[in-house]
This record gives structure tokens, C-alpha cells and sequence, in this order.
């Protein structure tokens, strides 16, 4: 369970208790956010209003206290999943036999384990109750109901139900509001491209030929290596729950009760089938991107049970505009994952999902150019390389991929942004370098497209020796421009009076020969904001433009079906009114955590 971990993390100053009353309609979620932002503890609330149960969040909220929590599991993962992804090549890559050897032996003693005493004991370790007796958490002034957010959605294949061929994932689940029956149906928020879209095909499948129900099982608690095996993307057939086995240090231990896989550590569970035939509105929720994702038609479970242990503690996670606490699960993925990298993708060396621009709107990779006599003004294989990243797993979801090869910078760092576009800039030629996909697969979070899950994507590479330098002063004023301010060398960010309207009209007095040392400019709603910083940057820029949409330049035309202009390239990057709204707190919840903040001790430590 996870109240002993909590207890450990609280006597080293890494988790705080809140014993005040807390609303978890917006005030739990605004605390929390203040309290990450300033690099502060766990919160372990001891008193949420409207439920019996504690509840803990922030607890992924820095590496500190990750280092804390999985102790020195993650040179274990990270051997297990390079093992994974190169077999017993990895033999000789200087760990040694002896060391692969205890990797093997670890490996194996984190398979799942089949609980029999679990199995015997079921209803004397798990009281029944309600969903309205769960912490009913609303994080953002819109959303539609209350929403468990760390959710381990547990899945098995209908035809063989085997637990090693089980998916753990981690898909907002919507517990009021809508039109669900009260108590009696939850909201699953997966998409069929996840692993449990699989496992619904298949159950559709099996009901039409039997007619037999799909069970899914929701855990929440436990150890939080659990939650982090729920989202992390990993090669296909290793199962997270042997990650969270390695991850915590002990089997996972689960049984089958009435047809339900369950996990035996977890402190809740939510039993229930799910509906084949039917789809009910899910949404809104304020998510990662920083804005709205609406509503929308989205599998939903008949409940059957809700359980849970004693003392248990409901974790839970707030999202919104980046940097939230789901930065902290992608650092700690990427720590994890990233040695995978060259394995799954050969030649590419660094693939960069970029946190501030809301993860999937922006890749920066870093590729390679092997098999030819290197070509600088010919890029071949970094292009090949590119596709492939846009067909791995979740990279499927980017919207633009921005690529450079290693050769021309051995020291080159996706995640040295500025430096990054810098370097890439100087080498984009203009006439071959921006490759345009139509018609593919979009994040189901990103509405730019018009068009839910599908949408385009950008291919931007910049391969070879400079052919340009680049200019740090605004070359001329456009057409209906009102304010002009250069991001970086080489970037520009305008607004215009017409906004989208007008691009057309600036274009037209573009004197292309000016840019020529600014070869990126950006029309945006407040050009002052954009180079402000990066960050400002890349959010408003890459989480408001669709590639096919919103990419102009002058003279645009096509030379053998190949997008081609005179620069600079032009980003439309205003806000649309097909755009959802963004993220803001609640006034009356800002003033009643001011209040609160002034009435409990722990927290105007870190607040006040």
C-alpha cells in the first residue's frame, strides 16, 4: 500500500501533511500546482472534503524524491530494457556476464506472481463502497466532472488472458458528471491506437461470436512504480508489470476474483465491463497541452465494484500548461528509455519531446547520415530516419520533427532548444528541406486540425555546412504589422491587424531578400509574449499552428509535388475559433487557497 511509503518520504521532508479541510473542486489542484512550481514536497492531504480517504499528490514532483522512491532500480530498468531491445548483444557492451547475469536473475524474479493467499483472503482485505466515496477531483473551472487522474487500467487479451500478455496503461477515468449514471458508469479515456485499443477489437470480436462481457479492472495506490509502468512507452510484448516488479523490487503480485485480474498491492479498484456496443461523452478536462480537450464520444464501464484496503490513499496528478508534474514522469521516462533509442531507431541518436510545447506538437531528433559518402547538401538517410521516428510508437502523435545529423555537431543537444533551432536554421534550405505529411494520425488532445486524431505533420531537417548566418534584428515592417520583436537569431514573431486574415497581405510586401538571415517568422497574437522566452516560444507557436494549415511563404508553389517558397517560412500561429479555450484557475479558488495557505503551517512554509 501506499501509506507506508508516504509515511518514510514524510520523515525526510519529501511529502508534508495538509490537515486542513480541502475542497478537491479546484482548490487541491491549485495548491498543488503552487507547490510544484517552487519545487516543494509531496502534498498528503489528511482531510478531503466530501470523502473518507487521504489522498497524496506532487509525489513524482521532483527527482529528488523519485531518487527516493525507486532507490536503485533505474540502473536495473535501464539494463532490462536495453536487454529487451538488443538480446543477448548486449553482452558486450562492458557490463560482463556476471552482471547480466544478476540482471537476468532480477529479471526473473520480477515476473508477476500468482497470490493465492490474496486469492483466499479477497473479502477480508477489500471493503466495498461508492465512486461518490472517492476524492472527487476537478482541476480546472470547465471541466465536466470529477476525474481520477493516476488510473493503472489493467486489460488482458479475451481470447488468452494471460497476465504476461496484460496492458497496464494510464487513461483518465471520468467518475461524475456527463451523462453517466451516477455511481453505476465511468468514462475510459483511451484511444484505439493504446495497447487496450487492441484488447477492445479483440473483445468485440469474442462478444460476437460468445457474448460474453469485456472485465477491466482500474487500480489506484499501491507503489508508485506501478503508476510510472502505466506510462511509460515500451517495446512491444515486455510487460509493465515486470517493470513495476524491477522498479519497486518485488514481484507484482496479483489474482483472478469473479474474472478480474487484480493487483493485490493497489489500495482501490474499480471492477466493471466494459460497454462494446455504445460510446458515451467524456470531457471536457483541462490536459496537458494547456488547454481544453472537449467533449467527445469515449468507451465507458458498467461499474460492478468499487474496493479498497485499509488506511488507503488516493494518488493523484494535476496536468495543464507545461511544466506540470507529468514533466517530472517524462524526465524520469526518458532517463529510463532513452538507451533504447538507437536500438529501435538505427542511426538516430537523441529524440527530444519537448515538454514546453506540450509534448507531441514538437520532436527535436538527431539523426545521421551512414551509408553514403556524406553529402551536406543532400540530406538522405536523416530523411528516412525521420519517417521512421513519425512511425515509432507514441512519436506517431508528433506534429512537427525538427532534425539535424550529428555529424555536423558531435556536441549538438536536442535539449538545449535555442542552441538546437540555432543550428538547425543555418542549414534549412528553404526549397528542399520542409517535407509536408497530410492525412495522418494527430494527437487526440490537439485541435488544430480541425479534425479529431487526424490532422499533418512537418518534417524539418537542416543538414551540412551553414549557408546562411543569421540576423538578430527584424528586417523590415510587414503590411498590417503592429509590433515586431525578434525571438532569437533567426527567428522572428509578428502581429498583424488582421491577425490570420492578414498574413496574405503581409506577404505581399515581404521582401524576400531581407529575410534571408531570418528565415523563420512567426504570426501570432502578441509578439511581445513570443520573445519573451523559449519557453513562450515553442508553446504558442507549435500548440497553435497545423503543419498544412498554417505553413505560407512567399510564392508558394510546388516542384514535382514538393512544397517550395521564397523565405522566410512563415508559421501561422494565432489563435483560431476552432481553438478549445486555455487553462485558467478559478478566481473564487485562487482566494480561498490564499486563505488556506495562511491558515496551515506546513504550507505557507512553501507558500507564503
Amino acid at each position: 500500500m501506499l501509506r507506508s511509503l508516504l509515511q518514510r518520504l514524510a520523515d525526510h521532508g519529501e511529502v508534508i501533511r495538509v490537515d486542513s479541510e480541502v475542497d478537491p473542486y479546484l482548490d487541491l489542484a491549485e495548491i498543488t500546482r503552487r507547490v510544484y512550481q517552487v519545487g516543494g514536497p509531496g502534498l498528503w492531504f489528511q482531510n478531503v472534503k466530501g470523502s473518507p480517504f487521504s489522498a497524496v499528490s506532487n509525489l513524482f514532483g521532483t527527482e529528488t524524491r523519485a531518487e527516493q522512491i525507486f532507490g536503485h532500480a533505474w540502473a536495473r530498468m535501464a539494463a532490462a530494457v536495453r536487454l529487451k531491445s538488443q538480446g543477448m548483444t548486449a553482452l558486450v557492451d562492458g557490463e560482463g556476464v556476471k552482471s547480466w547475469g544478476r540482471l537476468l536473475r532480477a529479471g526473473w524474479n520480477s515476473l508477476p506472481r500468482y497470490d493465492r493467499m490474496a486469492a483466499r483472503r479477497h473479502h477480508h482485505i477489500w471493503s466495498e463502497i461508492s465512486l461518490a466515496m472517492l476524492p472527487q477531483q476537478v482541476s480546472w473551472p470547465q471541466d465536466g466532472g470529477a476525474f481520477i487522474t493516476l488510473p493503472q487500467v489493467l486489460s488482458v487479451d479475451p481470447f488468452h488472458p494471460k497476465i504476461m500478455t496484460s496492458n497496464l496503461g494510464m487513461y483518465r477515468i471520468q467518475i461524475s458528471g456527463g451523462e453517466y449514471e451516477k455511481d453505476r458508469q465511468a468514462g475510459l479515456h483511451y484511444q484505439l491506437h493504446r495497447g487496450i485499443g487492441i484488447h477492445h477489437s479483440l473483445a468485440q470480436l469474442r462478444a460476437q461470436k460468445t457474448g460474453k462481457p469485456w472485465k477491466v479492472s482500474v487500480f489506484m495506490g499501491g507503489h508508485p512504480a506501478f503508476t510510472l509502468a502505466a506510462v511509460m512507452p515500451l517495446p512491444e510484448g515486455m510487460s509493465e508489470l515486470t517493470v513495476a516488479g524491477i522498479l519497486s523490487g518485488r514481484r507484482a503480485r496479483w489474482y483472478v476474483w469473479n474474472g478480474y485480474h487484480i493487483l493485490s498491492d493497489a489500495d482501490f479498484c474499480i471492477l466493471g465491463e466494459v460497454d462494446l456496443n455504445h460510446l458515451k461523452p467524456e470531457g471536457p478536462f483541462g490536459d496537458h497541452l494547456g488547454y481544453y480537450s472537449l467533449i467527445h464520444d469515449f468507451p465507458f464501464m458498467n461499474v460492478k465494484h468499487v474496493l479498497h484496503k485499509k488506511d488507503a490513499v488516493m494518488p493523484m496528478t494535476v496536468v495543464g500548461r507545461p511544466p506540470q508534474e507529468d514533466t517530472s514522469f517524462g524526465r524520469m521516462i526518458h532517463r529510463i528509455s532513452s538507451p533504447m533509442v538507437p536500438v529501435s531507431l538505427p542511426g538516430v541518436k537523441e529524440v527530444h519531446a519537448v515538454d514546453e510545447a506540450g509534448v507531441h506538437p514538437l520532436l527535436l531528433a538527431i539523426g545521421s547520415e551512414r551509408y553514403v559518402p556524406y553529402q551536406p547538401l543532400e540530406p538522405r538517410e536523416i530523411i528516412t530516419q525521420g519517417f521512421a521516428i513519425l512511425g515509432f510508437n507514441q512519436c506517431s502523435l508528433a506534429k512537427y520533427l525538427i532534425m539535424a545529423t550529428q555529424e555536423d555537431d558531435p556536441h549538438l543537444s536536442t535539449h538545449d532548444i535555442r542552441g538546437f533551432l540555432t543550428h538547425v536554421l543555418m542549414r534549412m534550405n528553404l526549397r528542399r528541406d520542409i517535407h509536408i505529411l497530410t492525412q495522418t494520425p494527430l494527437d487526440t488532445l490537439d485541435y488544430t486540425s480541425q479534425s479529431l486524431n487526424r490532422g499533418s505533420k512537418a518534417l524539418i531537417v537542416g543538414v551540412g555546412e551553414p549557408i546562411r548566418l543569421l540576423d538578430g534584428h527584424l528586417p523590415q515592417s510587414l503590411d498590417g504589422m503592429t509590433q515586431g520583436h525578434m525571438v532569437t537569431e533567426g527567428i522572428a514573431a509578428v502581429t498583424l491587424e488582421e491577425g490570420s486574415s492578414g498574413i496574405d497581405k503581409a506577404l505581399l510586401s515581404l521582401k524576400c531578400d531581407l529575410w534571408e538571415g531570418v528565415p523563420w517568422l512567426v504570426v501570432c497574437d502578441d509578439a511581445s509574449v513570443l520573445a519573451g522566452s523559449i519557453r513562450e516560444f515553442v508553446w504558442n507557436t507549435f500548440t497553435k499552428s497545423h503543419p498544412a494549415d498554417d505553413l505560407r511563404g512567399r510564392g508558394q508553389r510546388f516542384e514535382r509535388k514538393h512544397w517550395v517558397f521564397d523565405g522566410p517560412l512563415v508559421i501561422d500561429a494565432t489563435t483560431k475559433s476552432h481553438h478549445p479555450p486555455v487553462l485558467k484557475p478559478c478566481e473564487q479558488s485562487v482566494k480561498r487557497v490564499d486563505k488556506l495557505i495562511c491558515q496551515e503551517p506546513n504550507l505557507r512554509q512553501w507558500l507564503g
